[in-house]
């Protein structure tokens, strides 16, 4: 029986990219040969980025529309695509261009020499070169991915984008994870050592249209659900804080003792208590912030909550579901 290949594409407000991402995508998939379904889930966009993907529908029945009621994420559109493919294997990409299509033929050429997962590497980025932070985008992003490593179990590879073909085997068992807070980089190192998987390296191209969705509070955002989702370091980080301070503390207490009573020259004023007040004051608020962190992710984990709901389109049925 032929293979068959489905391509998972992520948009919201892609209204300018998504019909040179299709005209590029057919031409790259004619050359594969392959069965395959394009699947576009579109995140709630607020422009016309669903009426587009509904007239390339009209003129390609491959191409399949997941439309979520409302903007649900970056990583739960994937999820929803993954949900809805049926494709041997599962390409995902978003819809801004910067996954160059041509590569999904290096990535199926591996897939058919057997490999079950294949990455990618962006060794350079475009748009990232524009903007007030061009000196610093490297530094920064080494700076990213140094403290996400280290404040994680889990170990995600520098610059390795969401660019990325997935075989049906593990799909099917990604599919098992029901998680509100979900990363699929992470994911992905849950199940497998992704050091000693393929890697494709590309360059990323300037964006077609729009402008990019993470800006850096969404991007710190993520580094933070990343390092609680997958680790409880932060809590041994926090015990030794409290084993620092408490030290610090006896040494303090101590040395105020000694000059108090063996040398007779008590410390004048009151700023060293202050200061120590106010440092353990800071201390604890920390430690119960990270607390309240995990706490918070357990809450809404509990509650099993439907992760989103969708639509499903194409030329022959339509499905609702969650």
């Amino acid at each position: 029986m032929k293979k068959m290949l489905s391509i998972v594409i992520s948009a919201y407000n892609e209204e300018g990219n998504v019909k040179e991402l299709h005209r590029q995508l057919k031409l790259v998939l004619k050359d594969i040969g392959l069965a395959h379904e394009i699947i576009f889930v579109d995140d709630g966009s607020r422009d016309r980025t669903l009426l587009y993907c509904y007239e390339l529908q009209k003129s390609d029945p491959a191409v399949k529309i997941v439309r979520l009621t409302k903007n649900f994420g970056h990583e739960t559109a994937m999820i929803a695509g993954m949900d809805y493919s049926r494709g041997d294997a599962v390409v995902f990409m978003d819809a801004d261009l910067q996954h160059p299509p041509r590569y999904i033929a290096d990535m199926v050429k591996l897939w058919q020499g057997g490999e079950k997962i294949v990455l990618t590497k962006r060794r350079s980025n475009a748009d990232a070169k524009r903007g007030l932070l061009r000196p610093f985008y490297k530094i920064l992003s080494k700076i990213y991915y140094w403290g996400l490593n280290f404040l994680s179990d889990v170990k995600i590879p520098e610059a390795t984008p969401d660019f990325r073909l997935i075989d049906r085997e593990y799909i099917e068992f990604l599919k098992k994870f029901q998680e509100q807070d979900s990363m699929f980089r992470g994911t992905l190192s849950l199940i497998c050592d992704v050091s000693k998987l393929p890697v494709i390296e590309f360059d990323a191209p300037a964006r077609l249209s729009g402008e990019s969705k993470y800006n850096f509070i969404k991007s710190a955002r993520l580094a933070l659900d990343s390092v609680f989702q997958f680790s409880i370091r932060p809590l041994y980080l926090a015990m030794w804080f409290a084993v620092i301070l408490g030290t610090l503390s006896v040494i303090l207490g101590s040395y105020v003792i000694i000059e108090r009573f063996l040398l007779s020259h008590p410390a004048p004023g009151y700023a060293t208590i202050v200061s120590a007040i106010t440092f353990t004051g800071a201390v604890i608020l920390f430690v119960l912030a990270i607390i309240g962190m995990y706490i918070g992710k357990i809450h809404i984990e509990v509650k099993k909550r439907a992760l989103y709901f969708a639509e499903y389109f194409s030329r022959d049925e339509k499905q609702v579901s969650k």
